[in-house]
Order: C-alpha cells, then sequence, then structure tokens
C-alpha cells in the first residue's frame, strides 16, 4: 500500500545557522535498509509516494559522517537546482505509540522553499503521520493520515476520507532514525535549519508535532 501526498512547498523566512555542511547535491542518502524489526516493516508497507505539485523535490539533508546539505537560496526558479539529487533522494521515519495510536511520521528535506510570488527561504522541512490501530497486527489497520498544511500546523484525513494509489508520485529510499548514524543524529539534533525549518522527528520536537497531528 502507498499513499500518495500532493505537495506545495511551504513559503516563510529565516536565517540560517549551520554545522558541517556540504552542496545540497552532494549529500550522499542512506540505502534502504531491509525491515528487521515489526515497526520497520509497518514504516516501509505504509512508506508514501509523493507527488511533487511545484518547487523542489526532496533531498537528503544528511550524510553518515554527519555532514548535512548546505541548501540553496531561495533566488531563481522555483525549483531551480533543485529537481532531484543524482545520488538520491530520502525520506525519513520515526514511530512509536502515542497515547492509544501508532504513529509513523515520515519526513522530507528540501534545499530551498520557493513559491511563485513569495520570497522563500534556504531549507524546508515537511512531514506526514499516518495512524495505525497496531503494527503487530496481521493487517494493520490505518486509521488517519495528518500532513503538514502549508499554511501551518496539520490537517487529518480519516479512513474515509482518503484513497490509497500506485499512480504518479514518487518514492525515496526510507531511513529510520534508529537506523542512522550515530553522526547522522547527533547532526540533524544539532544543526540549526533555522526557526521556519526545524527537523520534524528529532528528540526535541518528535513528540510535539505528535501532539499537533493528533486525528
Amino acid at each position: 500500500m502507498y499513499l500518495r501526498l500532493p505537495l506545495f512547498v511551504a513559503i516563510a523566512t529565516l536565517t540560517i545557522v549551520g554545522g558541517v555542511t556540504i552542496d545540497h547535491d552532494k549529500v550522499q542518502p542512506f540505502a534502504q535498509p531491509a525491515p528487521a524489526t515489526v515497526s520497520e516493516k509497518a514504516a516501509v508497507k505504509f512508506k508514501p509516494s509523493l507527488q511533487i505539485i511545484d518547487g523542489c523535490h526532496p533531498y537528503p539533508a544528511v550524510n553518515a559522517a554527519g555532514e548535512t546539505s548546505g541548501g540553496l537560496k531561495h533566488t531563481g526558479p522555483v525549483d531551480g537546482k533543485c529537481k532531484g539529487s543524482g545520488l538520491g533522494s530520502q525520506v525519513y521515519g520515526r514511530s512509536g505509540w502515542y497515547k492509544d495510536l501508532w504513529a509513523i511520521m515520515y519526513s522530507w528535506y528540501f534545499p530551498k522553499d520557493k513559491h511563485l510570488g513569495y520570497k522563500g527561504q534556504r531549507h524546508k522541512w515537511v512531514d506526514a503521520v499516518v495512524w495505525l490501530d497496531n503494527p503487530a497486527f496481521e493487517t494493520p489497520k490505518v486509521l488517519a493520515v495528518s500532513t503538514w498544511s502549508w499554511g501551518g500546523g496539520y490537517t487529518s484525513f480519516h479512513t474515509l476520507e482518503m484513497t490509497s494509489t500506485r499512480g504518479t508520485g514518487e518514492l525515496q529510499d526510507l531511513i529510520m532514525w534508529e537506523q542512522l548514524s550515530p553522526e547522522a543524529r547527533t547532526a540533524l539534533s544539532e544543526t540549526d535549519f533555522g526557526e521556519a525549518a526545524k527537523v520534524p522527528f528529532i528528540d526535541a520536537n518528535f513528540e510535539t508535532n505528535l501532539e499537533l497531528a493528533r486525528p
């Protein structure tokens, strides 16, 4: 099962303070490991595809050595210099119980965030949360999907409002939080991508975002 998520990249302005950064198109993604645990198998099974309607395509944000993307200036065409990495793209995942639901957060990084008629910014994170009854069930049930809205906050879609597809979306290699190298986890936790581009799945933000996204 794949969920296709249409995406308009959101717009804001910020000042970025970074650590060890490299060019956005030089970041080597993590290969998607074979899922071994119940949570990893569920995350792969329900991994969304992403339909890019406008703006940048997703890129890796960090490599195994902990070097992070330097992003792009928000100038030129909305998809200028960010139509996809030749090294491959990435979707980041993190899952766990939140109150009485199993949450799988999927997050994508974009080197810049620009839309026609708006100023834009360097760096953007967008995420979606798939809510299950229990990943250990033989056939886990999707109860809702919450997506980050362009204007801020999450919009939740319950089962009867959703459709699944194997249509025209893009799939990226999935790497779960616990599968990242220690250097990559540290870099994502400590790199300041900007006030409007906080990494949604690091320890400091994960549960706060689940509360905001909970259907």
